[in-house]
């Protein structure tokens, strides 16, 4: 009978300990503006241990779409790692309204830059409501976990890692050089420091438009697991990496230029070296890595008129001076009734609008008649009222899921298909994102090492739902805003 209960005992030992195991390391990668395509439109240019090692070894969910509006850097970022929409995560866009200022999504002014003395190191993630999975992970060990992140762009870094990580780098670009903020550190670690005289050798036009973009990210990330020995102590450990080059050179040059493309198959490469590194450090299968995206792109105006596909731009400089126009001949006032248009959210000026002696919803109403005018806007809405909207549920739930009463614009716009904001009053060969449409909304989402199954699947799967599949797979709670579902793998 002791025996019996002796086995008993050892058999329930080893469950409880193979039901709390955990991969030594977590990798999460996003590429900026990689579009869903590109996994296909370039495969035959990619190598065999790139994205097709993930593809083939890995899990794919081939049809990840982003939940909300607006598709933009720092909303993808922080869904990415919550597992929750702007609603309810707080981070409205790249720059967003707190307590009626426009403000940079990770701009604080109680830290101090860390490696440089310019505005470019006074960031943190405080103006995320969130926790995310490095978060989770932490408070699961006992914050005994490190977690880091790593960016050329200060929110790709920031927003990941979260708000108890470690440290965070990213690039000032003005001086070509990695950096942090007093939030994580005192001083920059003495390899950051020595690493930082190889990035110094690259101007920033060839950190963000070229094949240097995406080798300092990688090196420097590989720094940061070799140095601070990532998954190398015990503890399972966290790395959140984001390639921002991709996004930069999208804007400029668009969706089908060579030098995406070019992009796209340099990244294949360090990705592959990247991984045999992984192999080697952390061992084949004692990491867990995921790759995904934070948005897609739209293709570009020019070439889609071109073929004759409906295309044109919006300029928020030129909307904006004829509204304010049109409010100044209406109302017969000299004051401007428009703060600014960000992801085609309508910021009114609720001082100016009181102060002339009007009420707001009437406002409101003229600017929803005024857009509807516009044969490029399909909808326009007062989003206090998004809810009673005659828009299709589709894009009504996104822009719920993207809509924060204290944080965003009054009045939404939804443009025609194919129709996207400009730069300026001429229309180039770049492109852009933001909006609901798959060009911008479908995002790869693919998943290989431990704890993986191979394997892919076509059904619905969204942004907020990885984090909920990493989390469930390293078994730590679900980050505190995460509305997502773990994919199902079979």
């Amino acid at each position: 009978m002791k025996k019996l209960f002796l086995s008993a005992v050892l058999i329930m030992a080893a469950l409880a300990t193979f039901a709390q195991s955990r991969p030594k390391l977590i990798v999460g990668i996003v590429v900026d503006q990689m579009r869903w395509d590109y996994l296909h439109r370039y495969y035959d240019l990619y190598g065999e241990g790139g994205f097709k090692r993930i593809m083939n070894e890995g899990f794919d969910c081939e049809n990840t779409m982003i939940n909300y509006i607006p598709a933009i850097t720092a909303v993808g970022h922080t869904s990415i790692y919550t597992g929750s929409v702007p609603a309810i995560h707080g981070i409205q866009g790249n720059s967003f309204l707190i307590n009626g200022k426009f403000t940079y999504c990770t701009a604080d002014t109680t830290v101090a830059g860390v490696g440089t003395k310019t505005k470019a190191g006074q960031m943190s993630p405080r103006n995320m409501f969130c926790t995310t999975i490095g978060d989770e992970l932490k408070v699961a060990t006992d914050f005994k976990s490190r977690v880091v992140g790593v960016a050329i762009k200060d929110r790709a870094a920031i927003l990941p890692a979260g708000h108890a990580a470690d440290a965070a780098y990213w690039i000032d670009g003005k001086q070509s050089k990695f950096v942090s903020s007093t939030y994580y550190m005192k001083q920059l670690p003495a390899w950051v420091e020595k690493y930082n005289k190889t990035v110094s050798k690259y101007t920033e036009d060839q950190i963000n438009l070229s094949p240097a973009g995406n080798e300092v990210t990688m090196d420097m990330a590989k720094n940061v697991i070799t140095n601070e020995k990532l998954g190398q102590q015990g503890e399972t450990d966290m790395i959140c990496i984001s390639f921002s080059s991709t996004d930069k050179i999208g804007h400029k040059y668009g969706t089908h230029c060579q030098l995406i493309q070019d992009q796209f198959v340099d990244l294949d490469k360090r990705l592959a070296d990247f991984m045999k590194y992984l192999d080697t450090t952390i061992g084949k299968g004692e990491y867990l890595l995921f790759l995904t995206a934070d948005h897609g792109a739209a293709n570009g105006i020019l070439m889609n008129q071109e073929h004759g596909i409906p295309s044109g731009g919006f300029s928020y400089k030129k909307e904006i001076k004829e509204l304010n126009a049109y409010f100044r001949q209406k109302y017969g006032v000299d004051a401007d009734f428009t703060r600014y248009i960000m992801a085609y959210n309508v910021v009114l000026d609720h001082d100016a609008i009181e102060k002339a002696g009007l009420e707001l919803s009437n406002v409101k109403k003229d600017v929803i008649d005024y857009f509807m005018k516009k044969d490029y806007v399909a909808y326009a809405v007062d989003m206090e009222h998004v809810a009673d909207a005659t828009v299709p549920p589709y894009i009504k739930e996104k822009m719920l899921n993207g809509y924060n009463a204290k944080r965003n614009g009054d009045v939404q716009l939804i443009l025609q298909p194919g129709w996207y904001d400009v730069y300026g009053d001429k229309i180039e060969a770049g492109t852009t994102h933001s909006a609901w449409n798959p060009y911008d909304a479908h995002i790869p989402f693919l998943m290989m090492g431990w704890g993986v199954k191979h394997g892919k699947t076509n059904h619905p799967t969204y942004i907020t739902d990885i984090a909920a599949t990493i989390c469930n797979l390293v078994h730590i709670q679900m980050p505190n805003g995460c509305i997502g579902n773990a994919v199902e793998m079979k």
